[in-house]
């Protein structure tokens, strides 16, 4: 059986942290998400696997390369433009008679769900299975009608009180070579796209065997920047301690620890679990990493810093000094001595975030900061809860963020100064 996994989107949704990476190849738990998939596969047996890329592919190849490290093989296709997701597996093509898993890039799945997928097609002999998962409103998904097990329509994001069930399509399949030509004779959706679940509705209409398959695991599906920090808590609850780094003695530890090599948690420093922290990482001295952080290669945290339930990326500065709390801070930022991100609202409401132009209520009573790779703050920076920083901006001295800054902006903040002369005050 061989595995295909479609990442060659952007993910417009989480902006700015994807203007330098797809959005599959943004870090939780101290890999990609991406990575959980690939593994997914792997452990339930399917290890030769095609990556469909496109958008910023080279950050795709560079970390996964022919897949020997993982345990797999891994080849890549090129989805030149983004017509679809039956475009996308059309791209990959057959490679004869074997059956075939997909997954959607960003919904992470357990690889019992793949095992499951697997013995249902071997017992059934079917055409196609759809992982089915439900939720309270389907408004927002594709929502099947199911009789016994078999599939017998999709309906595309229905209006409120019009969905026929409960149960969308998780974005997770199996199907046999046969969905090739299917897809051959799939035309464009009004969308202009040429979608997956329309091929399979053609199959349904041709009285072809698709069955659904529910799974009562937790269903992931990643699409706007605070859900990163929902999955990071999700994985780091299930980490194991492994420590391959230097603790210096006076540093404490409560709690599961990943310290990856080469790197150090110098004396005074206070780490409360889980936590994971990667290679040539250089921690404190008297740093306080609290619960749910993780903490990329090559990160220094500087004295008396302290980071709470966030995501800090590769190559980042956090110097003293600094509060970083339910954030997603990107690569080769600088966080200057004294920057202060808050992460509660006065009226203890929850926070908003700005998503492809719209302010959307996150849910969450505690949100930080979002920053795109290479920004650099001042000192004394302050940031309030739900700001977004584009890549390569830059905050001066003592300023007081309040709203979104674009992409290489330079925020420099006026003061009104008086110089007095003090010998003419004597």
């Amino acid at each position: 059986m061989r595995g295909i996994i479609l990442t060659a989107g952007e993910g417009t949704r989480m902006r700015p942290l994807t203007l330098t990476r797809p959005k599959t190849m943004l870090p939780v738990g101290g890999k990609p998400l991406l990575q959980y998939n690939v593994e997914a596969l792997r452990d339930a047996g399917v290890v030769d696997i095609t990556l469909v890329i496109g958008y910023y592919q080279e950050v795709v190849k560079e970390h996964f390369l022919d897949g020997s490290k993982l345990g797999v093989r891994i080849n890549y296709v090129t989805q030149e433009e983004r017509l679809g997701t039956a475009h996308a597996i059309g791209t990959a093509g057959s490679k004869g008679t074997e059956e075939i898993i997909i997954l959607n890039g960003d919904i992470l799945v357990q690889s019992q769900v793949i095992k499951s997928l697997i013995d249902k097609y071997q017992r059934t002999g079917c055409d196609t299975i759809l992982t089915l998962t439900e939720v309270e409103d389907p408004s927002s998904f594709g929502v099947v009608e199911l009789q016994n097990d078999r599939i017998i329509d999709i309906v595309e994001k229905p209006a409120s009180g019009k969905a026929p069930s409960n149960l969308i399509n998780a974005g997770i399949y199996l199907f046999t070579p046969e969905i090739f030509e299917t897809i051959r004779k799939t035309p464009k959706s009004p969308r202009g796209e040429y979608e997956i679940t329309d091929s399979i509705k053609m199959q349904i209409q041709a009285h072809k065997k698709v069955l659904g398959l529910i799974f009562q695991d937790r269903w992931i599906d990643i699409g706007r920047p605070w859900e990163l920090l929902e999955v990071n808590e999700h994985f780091l609850e299930e980490l194991e301690s492994k420590i391959e780094g230097k603790i210096e003695e006076g540093a404490t530890v409560h709690g599961s620890l990943v310290l990856g090599k080469g790197s150090i948690i110098r004396s005074g420093s206070y780490i409360r679990g889980p936590v994971f922290i990667g290679e040539d990482a250089d921690i404190g001295p008297n740093s306080f990493i609290r619960n749910y952080t993780s903490i990329g290669d090559r990160v220094s945290v500087g004295n008396g810093a302290e980071i709470k339930n966030s995501i800090i990326m590769d190559d980042t500065n956090i110097n003293h000094l600094t509060y970083v709390g339910d954030s997603v801070i990107g690569a080769g930022c600088n966080l200057a001595a004294g920057t202060n991100i808050a992460n509660l609202r006065f009226d203890d409401g929850e926070v908003r975030l700005t998503v492809k132009g719209d302010r959307i209520n996150t849910g969450r009573r505690k949100l930080g900061v979002i920053f795109a790779d290479d920004v650099k703050t001042g000192i004394n920076s302050s940031f309030n809860p739900g700001v977004m920083v584009g890549q390569g901006a830059r905050v001066g001295s003592g300023a007081i963020i309040y709203r979104d800054i674009s992409s290489h902006m330079l925020v420099i903040p006026i003061q009104e100064q008086d110089i007095v002369d003090r010998r003419l005050e004597d």
